[in-house]
């Protein structure tokens, strides 16, 4: 079995895959769904909001061609519906930490 090279952008690809489904967002990007700004557990006053973490429809595409992610339904278009990790995809977070 061939050793799979990702680039540091797939890999957190892979990563935010892992945590929950990505669905489609405006501008060409892919987020867990309902997706807001959060604030760190160690901030008291909430003043340092952390950014939305997102993945590009190119770097989604790429990492449904190499099997890592899948669409949930099957029978409608790659870009509507939203996307899952598969097997193949969590092995390869686990052996690449």
């Amino acid at each position: 079995m061939t050793a799979l090279t990702l680039t540091p952008t797939q890999i957190r690809g892979l990563k935010l895959a892992k945590d929950g489904n990505l669905f489609p967002q405006e501008a060409k990007k892919w987020t867990h769904e309902n997706a807001t700004i959060t604030y760190a557990k160690t901030d008291r006053f909430k003043e340092r909001p952390q950014k939305i973490k997102f993945v590009t429809t190119t770097t989604l595409d790429e990492l449904r061609g190499m099997g890592l992610l899948r669409t949930v339904e099957a029978d409608s278009a790659p870009l509507e519906t939203p996307h899952e990790i598969t097997m193949a995809g969590k092995i390869w977070l686990l052996q690449n930490k």
